[in-house]
């Protein structure tokens, strides 16, 4: 039986309406004011709320809601106490547990969707919950954009943390041996005391400094400013420009130190500070608090803390002089990857990741080629395209790459470079193809002479493309508008770039014939919500995610910034750069996102699953195999499909 609260309005009076109490609206204000998205309201609203608020107790151990059973006919805002919110499977094994205390609220999502409780709810303490009836709510967020956006961003944030948490623990088994790190600790965590020199210091007095405080790098602070840092000293300095070049030891730090420094803040996680030492080649990066350099953070430091690093194996990849040497290295990076979505690495955490190992073994690969044949006839760089373009490799990544080198001054130098970049690709490919990477089916690769032209050669490719698009050749060329520089020239890219930014906007036909393309690609859902699947032969009952799911946002992502000039070819950044710029509102940047991470993480789960049960990565999902909430997840992506072609067929609307 519910106890008996009765709340003391400021009148003095006292108020109770049978199982469930009236608020004294002074109460509840305080209340709200207090509770976001309500604070944000103005005094006018928090007490129309307030007036319709009342109150109930529910002893521990209560069962509010049950799942798929209970209608929600109230908001419930918890003002003391607690409850878990959790959903079980088959077996009766809780899938998803989640705590909400003082201010948390319960019901949200059934009132808004109209649906039945989505979670089973229980008390875990004596709890007193404010209540608001489904209508009031419901017309607050109709007239208030603020507090819509509230409870959808929060629904899509735990929703999918659950979904990824479901992912790591039902798909992959825990090893012994793994650690949380990357993603829980920071740079700020790892900082020890700060030390530094002063500018004027001698070179020896740093090496002295240095030695007496067992360190390997010392900050360099101005002789008029002690706070303001303006380089760094490490022990490589002292051995590559002092001891290797005789330098005179008498000599200021400034001499060897190297300026000015890169940091990073001390809130950013390990793992994007790896990131930033892998991408960068830079081994010390300052630490920022407050505007001010706290201390220094180390590729060392990071590797001590965590067994499987991928900075281990970027430093092997880089250290191999021999061909065969690297081959072997490739089939590391599934433990990497396994490593990092234990620790909470979501699917643009891991594509970046992958990304940078496969670029550092292509360029170790070109850069033993380079010693091999000799120094190129002309700068040339080496386009990756597709899927590598946009860095978004996962264990299933054919190559997609070709060459694109400077215009030859006259016949003879033409000769020789077509000769030279034959033979360099051809032999590129073949090291490639060793390392694990297999063959474009399309031969969209740098030996096939069509794609290792100059760069005059390829402006020519791409004017035609662009200007006089044929659908079905412009179905085919996609590929090619993803390209990024891999591994040599980059001012040969960004000429292209800089080409294909400008003929697009010339060009609205271009644009249109893409947008219409991706609208025909329909979300594998049919009319009564069902999972599309292939009937029969060897991926019956499977879909493939690549394809059916993931395309779909890749496609809508690359014609967006086409259209709008954005030089960007990653998918999520392309996303975010068009919400930047207001071409896509805030809630459907958020959506896709979600929805293309959600299926990324699905995929690479999938992948290494099968990868460590000895068999072939494949696109192929079987959605049968999924949990609940995996399955209710996967159609909430698919239905975003359905969003962005409903705002292209706006922008690209049927003839």
């Amino acid at each position: 039986m519910m106890a008996e609260t009765v709340f003391q309005g400021d009148d003095g009076r006292r108020e109770t309406t049978g199982g469930v109490h009236a608020v004294p609206p002074g109460v509840a204000v305080a209340f709200f004011r207090e509770t976001m998205p309500f604070k944000e309201l103005p005094d006018s609203e928090i007490l129309s709320l307030a007036r319709h608020c009342r109150v109930d107790f529910f002893p521990k151990g209560t069962r509010l809601l049950t799942y798929n059973e209970s209608e929600v006919t109230h908001l419930h805002l918890i003002q003391r106490g607690g409850v878990k919110a959790f959903i079980t499977d088959g077996d009766g094994k809780v899938v998803l547990k989640d705590y909400r205390g003082v201010g948390a609220n319960i019901g949200a999502l059934g009132i808004i969707t109209g649906r039945l409780a989505n979670l089973n709810i229980e008390m875990i303490e004596d709890t007193f919950c404010y209540l608001l009836p489904r209508e009031v709510f419901l017309e607050l967020i109709r007239k208030n954009s603020t507090v819509a956006h509230f409870f959808l961003k929060s629904f899509s944030e735990k929703v999918v943390d659950t979904a990824y948490n479901e992912l790591r623990n039902n798909r992959l088994s825990r090893r012994a041996n793994e650690d949380l790190y990357l993603f829980n600790a920071t740079a700020g965590d790892l900082i020890k005391t700060l030390q530094t020199i002063s500018a004027s210091a001698s070179i020896q007095e740093a090496a002295a400094a240095m030695a007496r405080h067992g360190i390997g790098s010392l900050l360099v602070y101005a002789d008029e400013d002690p706070g303001a840092i303006i380089g760094i000293i490490t022990d490589t300095d002292l051995r590559t420009k002092v001891v290797a070049e005789g330098r005179d030891h008498r000599q200021p730090v400034t001499a060897i130190m190297s300026g000015p420094l890169k940091t990073v803040p001390a809130r950013a996680l390990c793992f994007d500070v790896l990131l930033k030492m892998m991408a960068t080649g830079i081994h010390h990066l300052g630490v920022e608090q407050g505007g001010r350099v706290v201390g220094v953070v180390t590729s060392h430091d990071i590797m001590v803390q965590q067994g499987n690093s991928p900075y281990y194996l970027f430093k092997e990849i880089s250290a191999q002089n021999e061909f065969r040497g690297i081959y072997p290295l490739s089939q590391k990076i599934p433990d990497i990857v396994r490593s990092i979505i234990n620790e909470g690495a979501k699917a643009g955490n891991i594509a970046r990741m992958i990304a940078i190992l496969n670029d550092r073994i292509l360029s170790r690969i070109l850069e033993l080629l380079e010693e091999k044949l000799g120094h190129p006839p002309v700068r040339y760089c080496w386009l990756l395209l597709g899927s590598e373009g946009r860095r978004e490799q996962t264990f299933k990544t054919d190559q997609d790459n070709a060459i694109v080198y400077a215009d030859p001054e006259d016949e003879q130098e033409a000769e020789r470079a077509k000769s030279y970049f034959q033979r360099f690709a051809a032999e590129a490919i073949d090291h490639l193809v060793n390392c694990g990477y297999p063959l474009c089916q399309g031969d969209i690769m740098a030996r096939n002479p069509r794609w290792c032209q100059p760069l005059s050669v390829w402006k020519g490719y791409f004017r035609h493309w662009i200007n006089a698009p044929d659908p079905l050749e412009l179905m085919h060329s996609t590929i090619f508008f993803d390209f990024r520089c891999g591994y040599g020239a980059e001012r040969l890219a960004s000429e292209l770039r800089d080409l294909l930014v400008d003929e697009v906007k010339k060009q609205d036909i271009f644009s249109y014939y893409l947008g219409r393309d991706c609208i025909a690609n329909r979300a594998p859902l049919s009319f009564f919500n069902n999972f599309i699947v292939e009937k029969n032969g060897e991926h019956k009952n499977s879909l493939d995610i690549k394809i059916r799911g993931l395309t779909p946002f890749v496609d809508f992502a690359r014609v967006l910034a086409l259209r709008y000039g954005l030089r960007e070819t990653n998918t999520l950044d392309r996303l975010r750069l068009l919400m930047g710029e207001n071409h896509i509102s805030a809630d459907l940047y958020r959506a896709t996102v979600d929805a293309y991470e959600l299926q990324m993480q699905l995929r690479v789960i999938h992948q290494l699953g099968q990868i460590e049960q000895g068999t072939l990565p494949d696109n192929f999902i079987q959605p049968e195999q999924l949990t609940h909430l995996e399955k209710r997840m996967l159609k909430d992506a698919f239905t975003v499909i359905e969003r962005i072609q409903t705002v292209l067929d706006k922008i690209f609307p049927a003839a």
